[in-house]
């Protein structure tokens, strides 16, 4: 998405200031800024049940209090006759008020009949003109009024801004749109959960950016209770509750303190309805025994397996009765829930505390292990039921949905599984990291999809392309939308916190007073695009202009940039799709030459053996080939149409370039380089412009050393040392800019994979390149190439691939019948040698069919048999193209910004 940014304010005419801040001109005929009223009526009335709700009121005190920090005088008021005469009148309504219908009419808008839709409208009512806010529903009023506010705050003319834009209609793309805070670690969260200063803060700003849920987590400290030192909120329910009837207990916790915590719970969940969100409580853990842990500081004392399940049942009811501001519940219900997988009684048993509670309750369970007899004890509570499966396994990919699952998470019927983790080690294995089989038409549940922490957990991110295009992926085949496991979230987890600012600065002065601060711009984006993808560009800029002033715009390209790097790395080569082993913003580098170095042949556990660079699977293998795999084409002279590692390489580069550039820009412009937020930016920016350089020569130094391996060329070779050196260059780059900034350990986990600092990985880097340089030494002075087709192979790892550029026209169905074929055309501008069609129902437990396109005409067409639609399943397609040259190409593949879906989707009708 391309915007035009603010230069420096002053001075500027009214017009153009409007203009560069992506708003709309106003006719001549409004006044110029300086003639602005000095005070602002905020009109309620008592009648408009709408208006008068609580969040409401809610927000049009955060109105007033934002135009009294600019040092406007405000006047509240129940009427428009009321408001003093010459003041800017702003009107809060429900969209069926006689007010809002009056002015909606004049100015020829409507808000849609949906839920959370608003407008903000200039006109005329009473003879008075007006700003209205409207809503079609409470929430809808919410986010129009908090818009309001925004623009107060933000804005340099902030009268102005109430009236820069006549008509904003909005409706949200996604119905829910979630963040996830996580409490694993007593020594790193235990303040923030008790800080009653910092919730109405961070609340507040979640609203402002249109969240609808939030998730305070629990039990989600360990994936298995083995080792467990730091137990707080493990099993949550003892440490809040004391239940008649059970002496359930830990004893290493006060009786105060777990008051203490109820009421902070209660508090957490008041505070977020009161600004018209839902109120989520994650309870992640039900196992109670520690296994294998010698120094636990908190244990559980007075369960047992026969009143396990009984007591969990009776704790979460009288937990949602003391705390009537919960309105969801998300389980995790596979095995690291420390129950069996299977254990349909048990989660019956949970479920049925939750829906006697008194009152409706989502139930969300993960989806891990899923299968359809926990669907339907879920269902036949009669409750809302949502499903929250993971997107992009435990990472951040680009914004589409994987084309395909790895073949690791494909089922094997031979492999050995534990009773634990029957289901998702088994059967149900393509259940593990993404949406699986839960996307059938007419289901009883809704699906939502989960951010896990793992691609990118501390530097600062932020592209409004991608998160837009993430935003538009999030309703895929009818899901309701996403939750964000927000920035930090696994610091400190599994035993490993470490006390002092949770951000991991060694700079205190850059450690903000409340850890999400530093990602206010990232959370901005993803709630206002996650409600409408479309966002006016200037709920952004104007955020970047008071913050950054005339360097505003190219902070956020650098920004935008940067945040690209990560997802792709991410996408094209998934060493893990567990966030416990692959962390690719502080990379632990996995060998090129022997995977014995530095243990990676032991804690990989999901790549492909033998487990060295060139071997791992990209986490979307249908449309991205392995190293190896391309080598093989490369030297066979056989091309698929799938993205290759050097393409992967040039994306990063450039990626890398472009944030440079206007890194450079932004600190030339920068009022205040030194500033604290510009500090922040400008470092993560350089960080991930590293990560960028340094993946993109290892994926060149990995094809390289393929070529050798394949064909014995020295050439390859030495230019496979060369690549790897220039990446370990950059990654050395990134860690003495990280020296001084931030900690020298910043611990995810307890394993040194999941801790340390950027510096800490050098030593294996060093050591793989002296493995490197050894097999160069012992292949002697062999200069004989090996012919001619390793030589083209080196010299394309080398270069700037190109990719053949094909003009396609295809409309897809609008929508298929089951039981019926589905006949497809695709018209091409040049005939190439072959055309393929792949296609698979929207269900990952099915691997891809194919069939020959048949050429018809100027075009090609294939029909996607009506066995095969025969099914409750949406289905998937895209298209192969083969040159006579050689070369190949997809469609409908990634557009420029790689934000486009790169396949089709047809529903039924």
């Amino acid at each position: 998405m391309q915007h035009e940014t603010n230069p420096a304010m002053s001075p500027l005419s009214r017009r153009h200031f409007l203009k560069i801040a992506g708003l709309t001109t106003l006719s001549s005929g409004w006044p110029e800024v300086g003639v602005w009223a000095s005070g602002v009526s905020i009109v309620v009335s008592p009648d408009d049940p709408v208006a008068g709700a609580a969040p409401v009121q809610w927000a049009a005190n955060e109105l007033e209090q934002a135009l009294k920090s600019r040092n406007i005088t405000v006047q509240r008021c129940s009427q428009l006759p009321q408001a003093t005469a010459g003041n800017q009148c702003i009107v809060l309504a429900g969209a069926d008020a006689a007010v809002a219908r009056s002015v909606l009419k004049s100015a020829g808008a409507s808000i849609p009949a949906v839920p959370e839709a608003l407008g903000i409208v200039v006109g005329q009512s009473a003879g008075k003109s007006v700003v209205l806010a409207c809503g079609q529903d409470v929430r809808g009023l919410v986010y129009a009024t908090l818009e309001l506010a925004d623009r107060v705050n933000f804005e340099a003319q902030p009268l102005a801004s109430l009236r820069s834009q006549k008509v904003l209609i909005e409706q949200p793309v996604n119905p829910i749109r979630g963040l996830n805070r996580l409490f694993v670690s007593e020594v790193e969260d235990k303040g923030w959960y008790n800080d009653r200063a910092m919730w109405p803060n961070y609340l507040t700003m979640l609203a402002t950016q249109r969240f609808n849920r939030f998730n305070l987590s629990m039990g989600i400290g360990y994936d298995f209770l083995r080792n467990v030192t730091d137990a707080y909120f493990l099993f949550a329910y003892p440490f809040l509750l004391s239940v008649p009837g059970y002496n359930v207990r830990v004893p290493e916790l006060s009786d105060a303190e777990r008051d203490q915590n109820l009421a902070m719970l209660k508090f957490i969940s008041e505070q977020t309805v009161a600004r018209g969100m839902q109120f989520q409580l994650g309870l992640w853990m039900h196992g109670y025994e520690w296994i294998n842990s010698p120094k636990p500081n908190y244990t559980i004392a007075g369960l047992t397996a026969e009143n396990h399940g009984v007591y969990c049942r009776d704790a979460v009811r009288m937990l949602l009765q003391a705390c009537p501001a919960i309105s969801g519940v998300t389980f995790r219900i596979h095995g690291e829930s420390g129950v069996n997988e299977g254990s349909y009684k048990f989660w019956q048993m949970v479920f049925n505390g939750v829906a006697t509670c008194g009152r409706t309750v989502e139930i969300d369970m993960h989806s891990k292990g899923m299968d359809q007899a926990m669907i339907d004890a879920a269902v036949s509570t009669g409750l809302p039921i949502v499903i929250s499966p993971k997107y992009w396994a435990e990472h951040l990919g680009m914004p589409y949905h994987q084309t395909d699952i790895r073949a690791l998470e494909v089922p094997d019927p031979k492999k050995k599984t534990s009773t634990l983790m029957n289901l998702s080690e088994g059967s149900r294995s393509f259940m593990r990291y993404g949406y699986g089989d839960l996307l059938k038409e007419n289901r009883p549940y809704r699906v939502i999809h989960r951010i896990w922490p793992g691609t990118q957990r501390l530097l600062l991110w932020g592209d409004p392309s991608t998160q837009a295009a993430h935003a538009r992926a999030f309703g895929f085949s009818g899901s309701a939308g996403a939750e964000l496991m927000e920035p930090l979230s696994f610091k400190g987890r599994r035993g490993s916190g470490l006390a002092g600012g949770r951000c991991g600065y060694a700079d205190a002065s850059l450690e903000p007073r409340w850890d999400w601060e530093k990602y206010q711009y990232s959370l901005r984006l993803f709630g206002r695009l996650l409600y409408n993808p479309d966002t006016n560009p200037a709920v952004w800029n104007r955020y970047l202009q008071k913050t950054f002033g005339a360097a505003g715009g190219d902070v956020g390209q650098a920004l935008a940039n940067a945040s690209r790097i990560l997802p792709i790395v991410l996408t094209a080569h998934g060493t893990s799709a567990g966030n416990n082993t692959y962390w690719p913003e502080m990379y632990t580098n996995q060998p090129i030459v022997d995977p014995t170095i530095n243990g990676s042949d032991k804690h990989l556990y999901d790549t492909p053996a033998p487990k060295v660079f060139g071997n791992v699977s990209p986490l979307d293998p249908q449309l991205f080939l392995s190293i190896n795999q391309y080598v093989t084409e490369l030297l066979k002279g056989e091309h698929s149409g799938k993205y290759t590692p050097i393409e992967t390489a040039q994306w990063l580069e450039d990626y890398a370039a472009t944030a440079d550039r206007h890194l450079t820009q932004a600190k030339a412009k920068a009022s205040d380089p030194k500033s604290v937020e510009f500090r922040r930016m400008a470092i993560d920016v350089a960080m991930q412009m590293g990560l960028g350089r340094f993946f993109a020569s290892k994926f060149r130094a990995g094809v390289l050393y393929a070529i050798f391996e394949q064909t014995g060329d020295r050439a390859a070779l030495e230019q496979s040392l060369k690549a790897y050196r220039s990446a370990r260059s950059s990654w050395a780059t990134v860690a003495n800019l990280a020296k001084d900034v931030y900690k020298s350990d910043i611990p995810v986990g307890e394993q040194t994979f999941l801790r340390g600092h950027w510096l800490d990985r050098l030593p294996a880097m060093d050591q793989d390149i002296a493995a490197m340089a050894t097999k160069l030494e012992q292949a002697g002075g062999n200069e004989t190439p090996s012919g001619d087709r390793a030589q083209a192979a080196i010299r394309q790892a080398l270069g700037r691939p190109q990719r053949t550029k094909v003009t396609c026209r295809h409309t897809p169905p609008q929508s298929f019948a089951a039981g019926q074929p589905i006949a497809l055309q695709l018209s091409v501008d040049k005939q190439p040698a072959s055309m393929r069609l792949f296609y698979r129902h929207v269900n990952q437990a099915d691997r891809y069919e194919s069939v020959d396109m048949q050429r018809v005409g100027q075009g090609y067409q294939a029909t996607i048999p009506a066995s095969y639609t025969q099914s409750p399943y949406p289905i998937q397609y895209f298209m192969e193209g083969k040159e006579p040259t050689g070369s190949a190409w997809l469609y409908p593949g990634f557009n420029t910004d790689l934000t486009s879906q790169p396949y089709l989707l047809v529903r039924q009708g």
